[in-house]
């Protein structure tokens, strides 16, 4: 999804899709480059060949909407047309693109635990969103500030939420101990009383027996 992202967000800042806009597609052009990186590095190490060719068909998917995007945009439109399709498809792109963590979000309130979601990327995500949704509105480019801002306010949400939940882990982690250091002195104690018990009852016996002994004599 990022990558399909980056690609799109680079075709519509290009000059004959969106004038003025070449800082887009120079900054997602380079991460469409990085993401190219990460899945040939992906393909080369998977441990499966079931998995490298889920990934190839997932990267072959993402070539067809980008070309397809590409091809109608250079051949059946212009102008305002050409602009409005390619800013619509990397609108979208991106809200899914940001709206990706939410499982994650998800799972920190169900477990109270910030373990899957790491600070710094958070913190990325708020502080990425926030400076394209400005630039987005000091261009008044709504392609740009809409998706940017919805990633930024995901970012913020991430951001409470692991403020919210940053020691939870560790508390549930010490009560978690708790309980079992306490059952181990409780069966510690009933094993020692039990084992008293049945010494008491052998010593009892020895002497029952031994009287019984005396008596006969």
């Amino acid at each position: 999804m990022t990558l399909l992202n980056c690609l799109l967000s680079a075709w519509y800042g290009l000059p004959f899709v969106s004038p003025n806009n070449i800082l887009v597609s120079t900054i997602n052009g380079a991460g469409a480059a990085i993401e190219v990186v990460y899945v040939v590095i992906f393909l080369v190490f998977a441990s499966s060949r079931r998995t490298r060719l889920r990934m190839l068909g997932l990267a072959s998917a993402v070539a067809s909407v980008f070309a397809t995007v590409a091809l109608v945009s250079l051949l059946a439109l212009h102008g305002e047309g050409r602009k409005l399709l390619c800013g619509v498809a990397a609108t979208v792109c991106s809200i899914c693109m940001y709206g990706s963590p939410l499982s994650i979000m998800r799972l920190v309130v169900k477990t109270k635990s910030v373990e899957y979601m790491p600070f710094l990327l958070s913190l990325a995500v708020f502080l990425c969103g926030t400076s394209w949704f400005v630039y987005g509105l000091l261009g008044r480019d709504p392609f740009v500030a809409i998706p940017n801002g919805c990633g930024s306010f995901l970012g913020a949400v991430q951001l409470i939420l692991y403020a919210i939940y940053r020691n939870s882990g560790d508390k549930t982690g010490r009560s978690g101990k708790q309980p079992d250091a306490g059952g181990g002195d409780e069966d510690d104690d009933v094993e020692m009383a039990s084992n008293t018990k049945g010494r008491n009852k052998v010593a009892h016996e020895i002497d029952g027996g031994a009287s019984k002994e005396d008596r006969l004599v």
